[in-house]
C-alpha cells in the first residue's frame, strides 16, 4: 500500500461541495459540477486541478455491482501477524497488493493488526483465496473470517 503524505490541504466550502459531488457522482461533467457549487466553469476546473495535483482527489473509478458479474461473496478477514515490526508490515502490505480478490486492507488498532474486504464469487472460492493466498501472506500467524449477509451501503 503506497504511503499517504499525513499533510493536510486547506480547503474552503467551494473545495468540499466539490469533493462532495464527486464522491456521489465522479463522472459529472465540470459544468455541471460549476453549477451544483455555485461557480462558474473555469474557477471550478482551476479548483478541481488543483484538488487532484495535491492529491485530495487521487482518481476516479467506477463502482462494479458484484452481484452482476459474479463476484456478491463478500467477506472480511481479521489479519493477525507474527511479526509488526517496519520491515515485516512492509512485506505483508506489498503482498497484498498482488491479490486481486483483496479489494480493501486497512491496518487496524485492535487486537488484530489488519482487516481486509475479500470479494469472490461464492464461499468455496473465498475459502480457497483464504488458504491459498490470504494465509499465505508474510507473517501472518492468525485469521478469522466475517462474511456480508447484505450490504446496505457501499
Amino acid at each position: 500500500m503506497p504511503h499517504r503524505s499525513s499533510a493536510t490541504v486547506d480547503l474552503d466550502d467551494f473545495d468540499r461541495k466539490i469533493i462532495a459531488a464527486l464522491r456521489r457522482d465522479g463522472r459529472m461533467p465540470v459544468t455541471a459540477l460549476a453549477e451544483q457549487v455555485g461557480l462558474s466553469k473555469t474557477p471550478c476546473q482551476v479548483r478541481l486541478k488543483r484538488l487532484v495535483d495535491s492529491g485530495v482527489i487521487r482518481g476516479f473509478t467506477a463502482l462494479i455491482d458484484g452481484a452482476k458479474i459474479g463476484l456478491d461473496h463478500i467477506a472480511f478477514t481479521e489479519v493477525k501477524l507474527s511479526d509488526t515490526r517496519d520491515q515485516a508490515l512492509q512485506e505483508f502490505n506489498a503482498a497484498v497488493h498482488r491479490i486481486p480478490e483483496i479489494e480493501e486492507c486497512h491496518m487496524i488498532a485492535s487486537s488484530f493488526d489488519y482487516l481486509l474486504k475479500v470479494r469472490t464469487s461464492d464461499i468455496r472460492k473465498y475459502r480457497s483465496v483464504l488458504g491459498e493466498k490470504i494465509s499465505a501472506l508474510p507473517h501472518v500467524a492468525q485469521t478469522s473470517t466475517f462474511v456480508a449477509m447484505e450490504t446496505v451501503k457501499d
